[in-house]
């Protein structure tokens, strides 16, 4: 039995829906503008998985791999690794996960540390914490719409400390996937090393699925990240996926309008 706690409002929480969102789903000390980004904080041992898109028509279930190559201040490295399962059903309802990172030679299912459910209809976010039993419960609004470049402009035409490099096409689980390759640079004063550093990423995205495939994080900071997709069933998922499990309490932190 599911039991539902209402907590006092808190204040609203605006949702970015772009294509840099879409193509960007690892979090490796971003900043708000390249040209101007916030000092460094530090080597970051967690990993964002794959965000799926809640597209309706497009069902499918798959593991994500993520593997990590952490660079320490003595030069010696730590590999870890886990997998994130992820679902989206034809109402375009998603489900991600997020894993325990854990050594090469770990045997099983790394541990679940939360996971989260969306449905696009109802604008309903479900954060589960299976080791507490919470769901927390958040509906927001619609994103407003974001407005498109001009045409012949680019982010790379637009800041000098961004490269973009088109990688083609390629195919991955047996859909065809576009490669963009971005080189950016963090200024010393910002790198938290005393000098520039060059930060490359490879995003090799599916038009079909929607959903980046494969993405490759290099930062000399912390190391070399990857996240890829495998095991694609274009199947309908299991409903009760999408659904609370039984013992959880509900926790409502939806905004005020």
């Amino acid at each position: 039995m599911v039991s539902t706690v209402k907590l006092p409002k808190i204040g609203k929480i605006a949702c970015l829906a772009t294509f840099a969102a879409l193509a960007a789903p690892l979090a490796f000390s971003q900043e708000a503008s390249p040209l101007n980004p916030p000092p460094y904080q530090g080597v970051s041992v967690h990993i964002d998985g794959v965000y799926v898109t809640p597209v309706p028509g497009v069902p499918l279930t798959a593991i994500v791999e993520l593997q990590s190559m952490q660079v320490l201040a003595d030069g010696s490295t730590v590999l870890k690794k886990t997998i994130n399962n992820i679902a989206r059903d034809s109402q375009g309802r998603i489900y991600n996960e997020r894993r325990q990172l854990v050594s090469p030679s770990f045997n099983g299912d790394p541990q679940i540390l939360s996971a989260h459910i969306f449905d696009p209809e109802t604008r309903l976010n479900l954060y589960l914490t299976p080791s507490t039993h919470i769901a927390r419960q958040i509906i927001r609004a619609a994103p407003a719409p974001v407005a498109e470049p001009k045409s012949g402009s680019s982010a790379s035409a637009r800041n000098p400390l961004l490269e973009q490099v088109d990688l083609g096409m390629e195919t991955i689980e047996n859909v065809l996937v576009h490669g963009l390759r971005t080189i950016r640079t963090v200024p010393a004063t910002a790198s938290g090393t005393g000098k520039a550093v060059v930060v490359t990423d490879e995003y090799w995205y599916s038009d079909e699925l929607h959903l980046n495939m494969l993405v490759k994080d290099d930062d000399p900071r912390s190391g070399q990240q990857t996240v890829s997709v495998t095991h694609v069933d274009r199947s309908e998922p299991n409903p009760a996926t999408f659904q609370v499990p039984a013992g959880y309490k509900m926790v409502d932190e939806t905004p005020e309008k």
